[in-house]
């Protein structure tokens, strides 16, 4: 526990952290306090002041009601709105400021929907006391900075423990959201759940199934995207919760032989996930250098292995196979990036990724012809930049001589695909002749016979390369006088 001197010190700390946003902090305090209103900066821009994190958000709350909370906002900022008036919160600018405010609250449950039942309440402390983890759970009151902390959430911070400030079984009972926070914080900041919060957990996983997939899906993303997921997916493994919100990560946990002829697949996912991370680019690089943190390549890195479950086979000989798991992957990837409601962009593309992810394997030595290397390139289209990170990353062999060769394999196959598209256009390869071309040479109008020649000649482009205008003319020609059915219907 922290000591008098060590909390004023993390104290000023904190309070320089937020040097730069002081005089809002002070200008709306004093807004607030000239109506007879209290209001305090809460939760995670609180948090974060203390482990000298600086906050994208400034969350405020207040005893004042939404309409007094919007006549004072009006008189400050130059723009408000409604963020959710039944919920209590109000949110207005002044130039590049935003701010949220935020009536205090006293939630209760409906214990079926998960949707919260308004009740304002009157205290601060109050407020407090319903919020989801102690860290959480710290504010500091407006416009004089004092520092109001009921539930200990310094001392939980300084030790870096998630601990609920009610009973978790209330806590998580009242929200069963609040446990994919747990292990989205255990990612995000680095803290581990305290043997309780643990316990109600595991007893409680089954409960996830009551919120949506939604929401469930928002608390997964950010987790993904934190530094280091792991350790936050690690946690939905080991307490049950993944059984629910992500059932085919726990799946991976194959039973491993005697003789180990096959990897830990659980294990092995999360090494990907990892080294996939470590060859995003910065956040200010161009896309082609996949800026992290990126969804669909981390996606994809979690989710490679997930039709090996389905796929293994133990060979004659003592040999384990997963033929065709890349195929049954992409579906299964697909399928529950869908119930998670992902958009279909995501959907799209982390499935497509996860389907192509072996496809380098058949490389070998450099055997593939220019045909095959375009074909690589077209198959993955924009996503080849994340397919070459997702391809480096899924080497986690412990043979230092074989990683090493697969690296060089890559980096001559990369080699081979930038030669290529230096000398063809790879990345925007199109038949020698368009569709219009292509009707006025079989003398066709549009429709399904086009798009046959058209896909004809594309096969052509990747096999040969560029043909020019005349040869692909004469080799189309050729093709239609072979085809069973010439008429334009």
């Amino acid at each position: 526990m922290p000591t008098a001197d060590a909390t004023t010190e993390l104290f000023a700390r904190a309070v320089t952290r937020l040097t730069p946003v002081m005089p809002l902090l002070r200008e709306l305090g004093e807004a607030f306090a000239e109506r007879g209103h209290e209001l305090a900066l809460v939760g995670g821009p609180v948090r974060d002041a203390f482990l000298g994190r600086t906050s994208p958000d400034l969350d405020f709350t207040t005893d004042a009601r939404p309409g007094a909370t919007e006549r004072i906002l009006r008189g400050w900022g130059d723009a408000h709105w409604d963020m959710g008036r039944d919920f209590g919160t109000i949110g207005a600018s002044r130039g590049d400021t935003r701010v949220e405010v935020t009536t205090y609250r006293a939630d209760a449950y409906d214990g079926v929907t998960r949707k919260p039942v308004v009740a304002f309440g009157d205290s601060l402390e109050e407020d407090l006391s319903r919020r989801d983890f102690t860290i959480n759970a710290m504010a500091l009151r407006l416009p004089d900075l004092h520092f109001v902390d009921p539930h200990g959430g310094l001392v939980d911070l300084a030790a870096r423990v998630l601990r609920t400030p009610s009973p978790p079984e209330v806590s998580f009972g009242d929200d069963p959201l609040r446990m994919m926070r747990a292990a989205r914080f255990a990612a995000q900041l680095g803290v581990h759940v305290s043997a309780g919060t643990h316990e109600a957990m595991t007893a409680m996983a089954a409960s996830i199934e009551k919120v949506s997939a939604e929401r469930v899906r928002e608390e997964l993303t950010k987790l993904l995207l934190a530094d280091t997921p792991a350790p936050g997916l690690e946690l939905l493994v080991e307490t049950g919760l993944a059984a629910y919100a992500l059932p085919e990560l726990p799946a991976l946990r194959l039973e491993i032989d005697e003789h180990h002829r096959h990897k830990d697949v659980y294990a092995h996912s999360l090494t990907v996930l990892e080294q996939a991370i470590a060859l995003e680019g910065a956040p200010s690089d161009p896309p082609e250098a996949v800026p992290g943190p990126d969804l669909w390549l981390r996606l994809a890195a979690l989710l490679h292995d997930i039709g090996k479950p389905a796929t293994r086979r133990f060979e004659p000989g003592g040999g384990v196979s997963f033929h065709h798991h890349e195929v049954v992957g992409a579906k299964l990837t697909a399928k529950r990036l869908r119930a998670l409601r992902y958009d279909k962009e995501t959907v799209k593309a982390v499935s497509r990724l996860v389907e192509l992810h072996l496809r380098f394997h058949g490389y070998g030595e450099g055997q593939w012809t220019d045909s095959a290397v375009r074909r690589y390139v077209t198959d993955a289209g924009p996503l080849l930049p994340r397919l070459h990170r997702l391809t480096r990353a899924d080497c986690t062999t412990r043979n230092h001589r074989k990683a090493a060769r697969l690296a060089r394999t890559y980096d001559a196959l990369e080699s081979r695909i930038a030669d290529l598209q230096a000398k063809e256009e790879l990345a925007a390869v199109r038949p020698d002749l368009d569709g219009n071309r292509i009707g006025e040479i079989l003398g066709v109008p549009p429709g399904p016979v086009i798009g046959r020649a058209y896909r004809f000649l594309l096969g052509l482009r990747l096999d040969e390369g560029p043909l020019g205008e005349e040869e692909a003319e004469r080799r189309l020609r050729a093709w239609w006088a072979e085809q069973p059915e010439t008429s334009p219907s």
